[in-house]
C-alpha cells in the first residue's frame, strides 16, 4: 500500500488530508509540523510527501530543501497543499523540486490527481 506523509501544523488539516487519502486507498501519516516530520522522516522514507508552506519555524520550502538533499528522500515526490497562492510561492516550490502545489482547501479529486502526476496511484 503506498504510504504519505502529510506535514502540516494544523492539526485539522493534516487529519483532514489523511482522512481522504485512506478514501483513495492511501496510508497517511500526519506529522504536525516540520520537527516532527524530520523526525519522522529519520526513520521512514514515505511514497510521497504532502507539504504545507507556512509552518512555523521551518517552513514548507526549508523542509523541501531537507528532503531533495537527503539521499535517503531526494526521490520522493513532494507536492504542496497550501493556502498560500502567490504566484512567486508556486515558483519557488517548483523550482525547490516540488511536483505540484495544491491550494487549500484541497479537493479529493485535487488530491487523487496528484497521487496519479506523482506515479504513486
Amino acid at each position: 500500500m503506498t504510504q504519505a506523509l502529510v506535514i502540516d501544523d494544523n492539526r485539522n488539516t493534516a487529519d483532514a488530508l489523511v482522512a481522504m487519502l485512506m478514501m483513495l486507498g492511501v496510508d497517511g501519516r500526519a506529522a504536525y509540523g516540520s520537527s516532527q516530520a524530520m523526525s519522522l522522516l529519520n526513520t521512514i522514507v514515505p511514497d510521497i510527501v504532502l507539504l504545507d508552506v507556512n509552518m512555523p519555524g521551518v517552513d514548507g520550502i526549508e523542509m523541501l530543501g531537507y528532503i531533495r538533499r537527503e539521499p535517503r528522500l531526494m526521490a520522493v515526490p513532494v507536492i504542496f497543499i497550501t493556502s498560500d497562492d502567490q504566484p512567486e510561492t508556486k515558483q519557488r516550490a517548483l523550482d525547490g523540486g516540488a511536483l505540484a502545489l495544491i491550494v487549500k482547501p484541497a479537493s479529493i479529486e485535487q488530491l487523487e490527481d496528484g497521487l496519479k502526476k506523482a506515479g504513486v496511484m
